[in-house]
């Protein structure tokens, strides 16, 4: 089996990152950055989000697990004192894994007959840099409605509980494969009259987004930004492609909710 490994730059992470490429050699796993089985990323969730983007064209063969080091993340299954049992669990692996949807985003730029490509694991968004962002929005090609405000967010169910739970929207289990579209900031009175509400949207559909004017954008896809000009249609869809978990440890999607945003277990705890 071939390991890579993925930590952000604290001083934590650095540590964790040398002492589990010990283990590693120690108990005869190959380390391998350009071409492994399993990516163990140590840091948090914005740490398996960089790491996903780095090995995003290896989704069919790759399986991700998480290290973290500051409070339980929504993609880090493992504590930084568990590196001995990650290890023998990396050695008694079976290929067994979980996966979860991800949001296929094509941007068509003017004057470009091929849209770019991307995927994004949590959301993408985009905003006006000044000024109402006015765009028109389609569901499976038929126009649903004007918007204006100050961007839109789709997410994916487990990019629900992010971005896009900031801005109003719903969280969603990751066994929904759909798409949530959330209105940032949006206008609603008598004059302009949008739906003022998530949308959830179906697998088999997809959002399209066009803007009324192109110019002075700033588009993420998930923590990538960049300032755009020239957009002239966003299209959003479930990706045929997913992301996949080493099965060893799966901590229940609902139990991270509650943990991450409530905490009243802890709170009452005897």
């Amino acid at each position: 089996m071939k390991i890579a490994v993925v930590n952000n730059n604290g001083e934590q992470s650095l540590k964790l990152a040398k002492e589990f490429r010990i283990l590693c050699l120690k108990n005869r796993l190959l380390l391998d950055d350009k071409n492994p089985d399993i990516v163990v990323t140590i840091g948090g969730d914005g740490t398996l989000l960089s790491a996903f983007h780095r090995y995003a064209h290896m989704l069919d063969h790759v399986r991700f697990v998480g290290v973290h080091t500051g409070h339980l993340g929504f993609y880090t299954d493992w504590r930084d004192y568990e590196l001995e049992d990650l290890v023998s669990s990396l050695l008694r692996d079976e290929g067994e894994s979980v996966s979860y949807p991800l949001l296929d985003v094509k941007v068509t730029y003017q004057g470009q007959k091929e849209s770019s490509h991307f995927l994004s694991l949590n959301e993408s968004t985009m905003k006006r840099i000044d000024g109402t962002m006015v765009c028109d929005v389609f569901i499976k090609d038929e126009l649903f409605e004007r918007f204006r405000g100050d961007g839109m967010c789709v997410s994916t169910p487990t990019g629900s509980t992010g971005y896009n739970k900031s801005v109003g929207g719903a969280v969603i289990h990751p066994r929904l494969e759909a798409l949530q579209l959330t209105e940032i900031a949006p206008i609603n009175n008598r004059v302009f009259r949008i739906l003022g509400s998530p949308l959830i949207v179906a697998r088999d559909e997809w959002i399209r987004i066009k803007p009324i004017t192109t110019e002075g954008f700033v588009l993420t896809i998930d923590q990538l930004t960049s300032s755009e000009k020239n957009i002239t249609e966003l299209n959003y869809s479930i990706a045929k492609e997913r992301i996949h978990f080493a099965r060893y440890r799966h901590t229940h999607f609902w139990s991270r909710v509650e943990d991450a945003f409530i905490g009243a277990k802890k709170k009452y705890e005897i």
